[in-house]
């Protein structure tokens, strides 16, 4: 038996140094015609537009790249689906890609589909569709920020026509039930909310799928038309303007048991309060969406979230509240600890507000989940920024740029720990590795390594931010990194805040400083606010009195 063991040891071990070395070759991608290609070994393909031969890589088992894998000592990923957007986040995501993946994960079976506007445009679009297929093939999405071109866009690119959004065409084609936007938490980091905030945005109907036109004075009915030909008038009106807009649109209200288990669930697991958001008060067609939000809740979780004690805030019951309500709770309940559902439109609105309250969109997930026809989810996770264009002009321009990747790092990991899921758990040491990026970058920017969005003018560039995690993944301590990127950080350590500074007042201060309520001072609301508690340094020996507190008259 030990014999047997050498030779399939030495077997496999000439095998794999054998791939590894047809590896090194190039892959002939879109150049080179269909081939058959045996275990192991590389061939010579014609080169279809230049008439000469190539080598290129073999095609492997996935036994095969399991070895390889294991030869470079990488995990191998179970299949993942990659879209690519533009501009600055897609750069940071090459970044990350290239320092903090590839060097620990074989992606072999991840999809790449590269959704930017001109390869869009090139294929007519036809990879927005190969990447909607292949998601629901899959399960496991993620994705890039994406540009919508407007007008003007569409000519500067160059683009033959002018593109829709992606979204509509996703949420779609994986059967879209809830866009899940949660608030992201760093410990050690005060942001917004003290606790987490869920929110569940129902994926379809409402405003986005509309149809209108502008039509002048007349009649205007609306018809409904069922599958056994009979007809329901459902509105009609006499239009008496000359330039009316007309617009028709219906919320689709099967999927909303789905929505709500998915909410209840996420709810529990992160022991938060659910609420329901709707304007049925006076849109009474609203009544739908929180009479099923409401049956899902009384038959199968409202005993739970009793025993949860999670009810205590709301009277003990599932709380219904009015849209504008949820506005105003939204910036008062800042101790967080809270998750709402509302329809597709709400939704969007809301959660822009929780992203403000939680310091940006930057740190706030967003995460599209759907149904498989076998009731498997169907989850893409994505950043809830754009591409930051702004960013990626300075860039271009040869400037520094310091671009905090939170949201598209959450992203990332959510879409590689789905895969996992997917696969039975299984390798459980990738949905691990997934994990411990989320820990390497809290640890970053809890050591004064963070970008300066967080860490002031000091804070790292794009790029170095991105080498920090990546030294770190490949085990450099924390100590060692800090000497280089932040070497004065047990200084400031050093420097100690008495404790019986009343805080709370500090912050009114602060808060009155800042004029413009958006969380910095700038130089003149420093001058203005040392003027204002009469403790600005003044010119010659003019004596001044200082405040006791921001009570005290000036």
């Amino acid at each position: 038996n030990k014999f047997v063991c050498r030779i399939m040891l030495s077997l496999r071990r000439a095998s794999v140094q054998a791939l590894q070395r047809a590896a090194a070759l190039p892959t002939c991608g879109a150049l080179a015609t269909a081939c058959s290609v045996g275990e192991g070994r590389s061939v010579m393909l014609q080169h279809a537009a230049a008439n000469k031969f190539v080598a290129c890589r073999p095609v492997l088992t996935q036994q095969q790249q399991r070895w390889m894998s294991a030869a470079k000592g990488k995990m191998v990923a179970p299949k993942m689906v990659y879209i690519g957007g533009e501009e600055m986040t897609s750069y940071c995501m090459q970044l990350i890609m290239e320092k903090w993946i590839k060097p620990h994960v074989d992606t072999t079976s991840w999809e790449f589909y590269d959704l930017s506007c001109k390869n869009r445009d090139a294929t007519g679009d036809q990879v927005l569709k190969d990447a909607v297929e292949a998601g629901a093939r899959i399960g496991a999405i993620f994705k890039e920020p994406t540009i919508t071109p407007s007008a003007e866009q569409t000519k500067s690119m160059g683009l033959k026509r002018q593109l829709p959004s992606p979204n509509g065409a996703m949420r779609r084609g994986w059967n879209g039930v809830t866009i899940s936007r949660d608030t992201i938490h760093i410990k050690g980091l005060k942001l917004g909310y003290d606790k987490p905030v869920l929110f569940e945005r129902h994926a379809v109907g409402g405003e986005y799928q509309a149809g209108y036109d502008t039509v002048g004075a007349g009649q205007l009915e609306t018809v409904f038309t069922g599958e056994d030909g009979k007809k329901i008038v459902v509105d009609s009106r006499q239009l008496k303007d000359k330039e009316n807009a007309v617009v028709t649109y219906h919320n689709p209200l099967d999927n909303v048991g789905d929505l709500a288990r998915i909410f209840y669930d996420r709810c529990l697991l992160m022991n938060v309060t659910p609420y329901v958001v709707t304007k049925k008060t006076v849109f009474k067609w609203q009544e739908g969406f929180w009479r099923a939000m409401k049956d899902v809740f009384d038959k199968e979780y409202k005993a739970k979230f009793l025993k949860a004690g999670l009810l205590e805030r709301s009277g003990n019951e599932l709380q219904h509240l009015i849209s504008d309500a949820a506005t105003m709770q939204i910036i008062r309940w800042t101790d967080g600890g809270f998750g709402m559902a509302a329809h597709n439109y709400d939704g969007d609105m809301l959660t822009d507000e929780i992203a403000q309250i939680h310091r940006s969109p930057g740190f706030i997930t967003s995460n599209l989940v759907g149904k498989s026809d076998d009731g498997n989810l169907i989850k893409e996770f994505e950043a809830s920024h754009g591409t930051v264009a702004d960013m990626w002009h300075a860039h271009l321009a040869g400037k520094e740029t310091s671009l905090n990747p939170l949201g598209l790092v959450e992203a990332l990991i959510g879409a590689m720990q789905h895969s996992v899921v997917l696969t039975d758990g299984k390798p459980q040491e990738l949905f691990d590795f997934a994990a411990k990026i989320r820990s390497c970058v809290h640890l970053a920017f809890n050591n004064g390594m963070g970008t300066r969005d967080l860490a002031g003018p000091e804070g790292l560039t794009t790029e170095a931010f991105c080498d920090v995690i990546g030294a770190m993944l490949n085990g450099e301590s924390v100590d060692a990194l800090v000497a280089k990127y932040n070497p004065t950080r047990d200084e400031q350590k050093k420097i100690r805040i008495s404790d019986d500074i009343d805080e709370e007042s500090v912050r009114r201060l602060f808060n009155s400083l800042d004029t413009n309520g958006d969380g910095n001072l700038t130089y003149d609301e420093f001058l203005r606010g040392l003027a204002k508690i009469n403790v600005a340094p003044k010119k010659g020996e003019a004596t001044r009195m200082i405040r006791i507190s921001i009570s005290d008259p000036i």
